[in-house]
């Protein structure tokens, strides 16, 4: 399947989260700074969608945003077609809950619980499951993800790519919608980076819409979509279909040769 066909598949299919015109600035009036500025971009159902670009280009702030962590200054960021702007503080928290997952660069799990435990209060307090599908649900996940033997440690007891590992069960358990993960491989070795982004893989593959923000080409990778960001501006798309590893050094010059083109 070529680029061209990828993008007419994708632009037919169903939109979770689109901005439109998203502005988002920092620092007082006398000295603010444009993070973002018109941005415009959607994201489909089941896609691996990766945002890249240079360093300040405003990756991590236009993932807030589309996620609802952080609020725009202008246009409209809309989930399923409903804009955050028509939603209380209480009803973003409730969307965040039911429906958004989140993978972080360090992860970010509460010191005092298990690994398993970080798994499963992230499911027990999801309005998706019962507390019997949650607890299903994070002993799956602590299977698939082959963290047995740490899960009843706690984070300060486990290596690095373990304590990721969980970070991302917990993203995953209680089935969201569509999962935001900034730079989740920054912190790991490559071994442990290559082990993550196969379960993203898996999880793409079995339906998973993710959104990954990365400056890691090897990253990039597994992407179906990558979206180019430039001093708060989309500047280019390239899509690439479906990760093959068999194929991945004739997918990583195609990236390489695309972002030289964007000026990466």
């Amino acid at each position: 399947m070529t680029s061209e066909d990828n993008a007419a598949k994708r632009r037919s299919g169903h939109v979770v989260i689109s901005a439109e015109n998203v502005r988002k600035s920092y620092g007082g009036a006398a000295g603010s700074s444009d993070v973002l500025d018109g941005v415009s971009v959607d994201v489909f159902a089941g896609d691996f969608t990766v945002i890249m670009g240079p360093s300040g280009a405003g990756k991590t702030t236009l993932l807030n945003c589309l996620s609802g962590l952080e609020s725009i200054d202008a246009g409209e960021v809309a989930y399923e077609g409903t804009s955050f702007a028509r939603l209380s503080d209480r009803q973003m928290s409730d969307v965040r809950a039911a429906s958004f997952g989140f993978v972080f660069q360090s992860p970010r799990l509460v010191s005092n619980l298990t690994l398993y435990e970080n798994i499963l209060v992230a499911g027990l307090l999801s309005p998706n499951l019962t507390d019997r599908q949650a607890r299903d649900k994070a002993d799956a996940l602590v299977r698939a993800l082959g963290i047995e033997s740490a899960a009843r440690h706690l984070p300060n007891q486990v290596s690095g790519g373990e304590a990721q590992r969980a970070a991302v069960a917990r993203a995953l358990v209680c089935e969201p919608s569509i999962v935001f993960a900034d730079e989740p491989t920054g912190a790991l070795n490559q071994a442990n980076s290559e082990e993550l982004l196969d379960i993203l893989c898996e999880s793409n593959a079995a339906g998973q819409t993710i959104l990954m923000v990365t400056h890691d080409v090897k990253a990039a990778l597994r992407a179906t979509r990558i979206v180019y960001l430039r001093d708060g501006s989309v500047e280019g798309e390239l899509d690439i279909g479906t990760y093959d590893k068999a194929a991945s050094a004739a997918r990583e010059r195609e990236i390489v040769g695309w972002l030289a083109d964007q000026g990466w």
